[in-house]
């Protein structure tokens, strides 16, 4: 693993739980390690999602927010980090990721309509079926198969998506591209890729928008797997990406390593003066979006903070030190690895706990009640049920992520999940599945509660 750009200058204290304490805390938590409280978790790999640390630059850019509900002069540093580097000339502030897809879907997505693109991750295919349209997975192949080494699994499968616009071609919403795509183990989108699309999105007369949640970690692949750009320097890749989309979605969350807050970026004026309106409505004025200025201004940072090519390579590291730990003591794991987790087969691991019992949530549970590891499930509970036949889906495959903060945990920190899985593995045979004791409709694995079978 790479050594760290960084030095410590804060730190938080953490504490490993007794066994017994553990299991009282999960089963009070209905199994669900969303109901954990922080201070009942030793490891945290819930979500890289504003879990991150700040830099010392970050936390001094807080203290120049102006909070005026209009003309934010922390508004204006946002949007010229996001111009600088994305290359979009309109970008409307949000709270966050899901804040951006609510606004973005209630004007584009209309009933029947449907979303092509790589697989969508549950909060986009949620707000998607929210608005009664039909998001539709046009992955390669590749992604699903566990044996494959392919470089971009993340990649648009282009027959696919041709045979989707042809057969529906008063039907698509929009094209969306996810880079890095998470749904399938943060796998990257190759440039070549995305320039194809790109052409076919023009050639149909469709738009094309991304998720660049993880963009960062998606232009250090292309830099790192794909030939033709491995001397090109990482903010040339990341315009270049952004050159074939119409716009971007932003979780800043992640990539812009701040704890709150998300955008949309637009290329075309027309757009951003229809969706305006529903911004202000559902977020807050165009000059905040539901963030307070100090969050805009570490974003105008953390943005540039996060395409340096030193903290990428540790930032990398850090997953691909975790993933080959785990596979040598026989964990299977997904490969290549991802750019912000490390995706377990627990489908694979957990052979004698079918679908509907939820492997991926029962590994989940086994990692906190032995060793106070928190992850989630990445299979058929986040998959949900069928819009029509309300029928348990079931996914390609059953994972359980572990999402890695950036810039917190060290490496005694990641050794100390290697051991605990060595411990799990051998006891993998007594882990039991998972049923329903109480199910919520919508985005089900947040809040649903279960018991042991």
């Amino acid at each position: 693993m790479n050594h760290p750009p960084y030095k410590t200058k804060s730190v938080e204290k953490i504490a490993l739980l007794p066994y017994r304490e553990r299991l009282k805390k999960i089963r009070r938590a209905g199994y669900n390690l969303f109901f954990l409280n922080s201070e009942d978790v030793y490891i945290d790999f819930l979500t890289d999602s504003g879990t991150g640390a700040m830099s010392e630059d970050q936390w001094a850019a807080l203290m120049q927010g102006d909070e005026s509900y209009a003309g934010s002069s922390s508004f204006n540093r946002m949007q010229k980090s996001v111009r600088d580097i994305l290359g979009f000339p309109y970008v409307i502030p949000c709270h966050q990721g899901r804040g951006a897809e609510n606004v973005f879907n209630s004007l584009l997505v209309k009933e029947g309509m449907l979303v092509p693109g790589n697989a969508h991750f549950d909060t986009t295919r949620a707000h998607i079926e929210h608005n009664l349209g039909i998001p539709i997975d046009c992955t390669i192949a590749s992604a699903y198969n566990f044996q494959s080494r392919h470089p971009f699994k993340g990649n648009v499968d282009v027959k696919k998506l041709k045979q989707v616009l042809k057969k529906n071609p008063d039907r698509i919403a929009y094209i969306l591209i996810t880079a890095t795509c998470n749904q399938i183990g943060g796998q990257p989108v190759s440039l070549e890729n995305i320039r194809t699309v790109s052409g076919i999105a023009k050639r149909f007369r469709v738009p094309l928008f991304f998720d660049i949640a993880r963009f960062a970690e998606n232009a250090y692949f292309i830099k790192s797997r794909e030939r033709k750009y491995r001397d090109w320097p990482l903010p040339k890749i990341v315009r270049e990406m952004m050159r074939y989309a119409d716009g971007a979605l932003m979780s800043a969350k992640k990539d812009a390593i701040v704890n709150i807050g998300g955008f949309i970026a637009l290329r075309g004026k027309k757009l951003f003066q229809e969706l305006g309106p529903r911004a202000i409505l559902m977020e807050g004025f165009l000059n905040y979006g539901g963030m307070a200025g100090r969050d805009m201004e570490a974003l105008a940072v953390g943005l540039r903070e996060g395409i340096e090519k030193n903290y990428l390579c540790h930032r990398i590291g850090q997953i691909q030190y975790l993933g080959k730990g785990l596979a040598k003591i026989g964990i299977p794991v997904l490969q290549p690895w991802g750019g912000h987790a490390v995706y377990i087969d627990a489908g694979q691991m957990l052979k004698h706990i079918p679908y509907y019992q939820f492997p991926g949530q029962a590994l989940a549970i086994a990692a906190y009640i032995e060793g106070g590891i928190r992850g989630v499930e990445v299979g058929s509970l986040m998959e949900g049920r069928d819009p029509a036949t309300h029928q348990n889906k079931k996914a390609r495959q059953e994972l359980l992520r572990f999402a890695v903060p950036r810039r917190v945990y060290s490496q005694e920190h990641l050794d100390y999940v290697i051991d605990i899985f060595t411990k799990i593995w051998k006891k993998r045979k007594y882990i039991r599945g998972v049923k329903f004791t109480r199910e919520v409709p919508i985005l089900r694995h947040f809040s649903s509660k279960f018991s042991v079978v």
